[in-house]
């Protein structure tokens, strides 16, 4: 293998491990993104359940081993404050992988690039 295309097999080599690494934090953020969507779903549930209590009824919430007495209106607003931090943590996400995604893309081109340059200059010897 000559000068020219021991260096074009090595950038191909470098962008097929770029490519790789990208799509393996691709998996890890999709996996982390499935999770807040149920997170937010349980959440949503949670809210609609709240909202068919009336002023009389009692809520408790779990810490630790104890219940403890909540105010109705309290509850609503917690859960509704985690519904909106869920939902900015996904639009974060989702912005996230859209961006690895076209990074991703990026990549696969130069590959394709590097492996047509590399195949010509194999060719010509």
């Amino acid at each position: 293998m000559d000068k020219n295309s021991a260096a074009l097999y090595k950038k191909m080599q470098t962008e097929v491990e770029a490519y790789q690494t990208l799509k393996k934090s691709c998996i890890k953020m999709v996996e982390q993104r499935a999770l807040l969507e149920s997170q937010l779903n349980e959440n949503k549930c949670v809210l609609d359940e709240l909202n068919l209590l009336g002023p009389d009824n009692k809520v408790y919430k779990l810490f630790g081993p104890v219940l403890v007495k909540q105010e109705l209106e309290d509850s609503r607003q917690n859960v509704g404050k985690r519904i909106e931090y869920i939902s900015k943590e996904l639009k974060s996400s989702s912005d996230t992988l859209e961006n690895m995604e076209k990074d991703m893309v990026k990549h696969r081109e130069a590959v394709a690039k590097y492996q047509q340059q590399w195949q010509v200059a194999a060719a010509m010897k």
